[in-house]
């Protein structure tokens, strides 16, 4: 299993490798001069040119990346000369908020998702299962970004129960944080909630209708047992595989949502560095939460073996 840990992880290099060569061409091809937006429009041609070679934007281009790789390389993600701070840093003061939301929403998804497609399999057919997945459908029609400003008129404006944007540190109180964690959560969770029903239903109706479930109930096992003793430890890979996906696509879909909110998180750092044309924080952005996305679909790939002991037999080279 360590050896098998170990060529993945230097299997994610090349991944990374393209991200941060993607990246950088895109945002450095875009229209836009940071050095002229930083000065503002009074400035001069010479003022301007000056600025670009103190940034280093007066080299060729494959210069530039050469220059930024290494240094990521180091682990140095580079200065932002926007924010007087540098990029880690930066990344390191907002990430706290996004990952917070995040995990809250992976985990009200799985905790709504997964029983909600497993007594949906279990009904299959039943009004019971048709309105599940008429949910389930309507969360994933459903824009997140919709659905924040809907939760955040119901709850907030007219019931006043829950704040209608900000942020609050878990040092501040673990009640003071969940509360204005609630509602961007559930906006945030809702499509992927849905996504997790989906296959969580479709997964555990392909292990229900296999010939080991068929014979336990002929041979008088209780429905609980079955289903939740047998069935759903089998049917628990693909929905583990969906749920890490889930994880990436709501860090990345936290950008809208804390904009929304008005949460101080790495949406609003990439939105900030976007307006800005900062790009050493867009690439050290982009960069970060590839690597999170990664190591999560890393960390599934490795639970695999935990649950299914032919994939670890596998792994360890046992026929």
């Amino acid at each position: 299993m360590i050896a098998y840990a170990g060529k993945r992880m230097l299997a994610l290099i090349p991944i990374l490798a393209v991200v941060g060569v993607t990246v950088f061409l895109v945002i450095h091809i875009t229209p836009g001069d940071p050095a002229a937006i930083m000065l503002g429009p009074d400035a001069t041609p010479d003022q301007v040119a000056a600025l670009r070679r103190t940034m280093g934007l007066d080299q060729p281009l494959w210069e530039q990346f050469l220059d930024w790789a290494g240094r990521v390389v180091r682990g140095d993600l580079g200065y932002s000369v926007f924010l007087h701070q540098d990029v880690s840093a930066a990344i390191g003061s907002h990430l706290g908020p996004t990952l917070a939301l995040a995990i809250f929403a992976e985990v009200l998804a799985v905790a709504v998702a997964v029983p909600a497609g497993i007594t949906a399999a279990r009904h299959r057919g039943t009004a019971v299962d048709q309105s599940f997945m008429g949910v389930a459908l309507l969360g994933v029609s459903v824009p997140s970004f919709l659905l924040g400003l809907f939760l955040v008129l119901v709850f907030a404006v007219l019931l006043g129960w829950l704040p209608s944007g900000g942020y609050r540190d878990p040092g501040d109180g673990l009640g003071a944080f969940l509360r204005f964690l609630v509602l961007p959560a559930v906006a945030l969770a809702a499509m992927q909630a849905a996504l997790i029903a989906r296959m969580s239903r479709s997964s555990m109706l392909d292990v229900l209708g296999s010939n080991y479930i068929k014979t336990a109930r002929a041979k008088g096992v209780s429905d609980f047992l079955t289903v939740y003793k047998h069935a759903v430890k089998n049917a628990a890979l693909p929905i583990m595989t969906v749920v890490g996906q889930s994880f990436g696509a709501l860090m990345t879909g936290a950008v809208v949502i804390e904009t929304v909110f008005n949460i101080p998180g790495m949406g609003q750092l990439v939105i900030n560095s976007i307006q800005r044309r900062d790009f050493v924080v867009i690439q050290g952005v982009v960069l970060t939460i590839a690597l999170i996305y990664v190591l999560i679909n890393l960390v599934v790939d490795l639970l695999y073996g935990v649950l299914d002991p032919r994939i670890r037999a596998e792994r360890s080279g046992v026929t």
